[in-house]
């Protein structure tokens, strides 16, 4: 019960985060006053936005003293966490400049559930049975059919780089998650979620000061955007993905996280006029049955989730 609550809480970060291309699209919408920023910079206020509401959330909950605590007891761990959301954000923007929406999207997200499938295979010493192996394929062909469904771009100017940087991106993210597991199982979500994000807008913010301007905008609706995409797709979601890791398997983390392009394939249809084909139906059905084949797995002795820091719980055994 605790695992599909674990899943439940992930597929809803991938739901905010699905959001977050819409947002960026109104951000920039010259109909709207349109904000002449660029991708990297809009990153970086939304890591910087989420940095900041996250350390309120945690002064007023009187959970600050734990940030500066894991950050003294497991420095590596948690600035490597941050540095590699900040990393893999930036590099599928970077991607989607170079080779388009699509295929880095197809990439990004499609390198992850593949890379911690096998890195669980090889860990365990075991090969994936066919449970895992139909997840990950049922995964792979409904982002491949959403994404390519939806209308989401064409291949960009360098398809070659753009492909690499998607690679790169997707072993970012799976890297994260997989430190970010044991992480979780023994720190507060917000604790641990306020300390990557800050470290990542560390990262994120010379790196956008160093790319150029524009820096800023006035826009009313830019703003709120901004805002939104800060609060609710990082801050919030972050604090749902790091919460479900405490329950939750990486590599069953991954896969539910695929709700991120069902729901943006979904949000374009509903607000921006693309048509979502019967294939992006298929697609999103193939995504779905393949969150729920992660809920009904069983992990053998040794491969599921560690026991939960708090002693005064049971032993969560997945």
């Amino acid at each position: 019960m605790r695992k599909r609550a674990g899943l439940l809480q992930i597929c809803l970060a991938g739901v905010l985060w699905g959001t977050g291309g819409l947002a960026v699209t109104v951000i920039r919408d010259p109909s709207m006053g349109g904000a002449d920023l660029s991708a990297t910079t809009i990153s970086a206020y939304r890591t910087s936005i989420a940095a900041l509401v996250l350390l309120a959330a945690c002064v007023l909950s009187s959970q600050l003293r734990g940030v500066l605590r894991l950050l003294r007891e497991r420095p590596g761990p948690t600035v490597f966490v941050g540095l590699a959301t900040a990393s893999y954000q930036a590099l599928y923007f970077a991607s989607v400049v170079w080779v388009g929406v699509t295929v880095s999207t197809v990439v990004s997200l499609g390198v992850a559930p593949l890379a911690l499938t096998i890195r669980d295979a090889v860990r365990h010493h075991r090969r994936p049975d066919l449970v895992e192996v139909l997840t990950v394929l049922a995964a792979l062909g409904g982002l491949v059919l959403v994404s390519g469904s939806a209308g989401l771009g064409e291949t960009g100017p360098h398809p070659v780089p753009g492909v690499l940087a998607a690679i790169a991106s997707g072993s970012a993210y799976a890297v994260a998650t997989a430190v970010g597991e044991p992480l979780a199982r023994s720190t507060a979500p917000l604790v641990l979620t306020t300390t990557a994000t800050v470290v990542g807008a560390c990262g994120l913010v010379p790196v956008a000061l160093v790319a150029g301007g524009p820096y800023g905008t006035t826009d009313p609706v830019a703003l709120l955007t901004l805002l939104y995409l800060g609060a609710l797709t990082f801050a919030l979601a972050y604090a749902l993905l790091y919460s479900g890791l405490r329950t939750t398997t990486s590599s069953a983390a991954v896969v539910a996280t695929l709700c991120e392009p069902v729901t943006a394939a979904v949000a374009a249809a509903a607000f921006l006029g693309e048509r979502l084909a019967a294939f992006g139906v298929l697609g999103i059905v193939l995504v779905v049955a393949a969150i729920a084949g992660t809920a009904r797995e069983k992990h053998p002795t040794g491969a599921g989730p560690v026991a939960d820091p708090d002693p005064g719980r049971p032993t969560v055994t997945g």
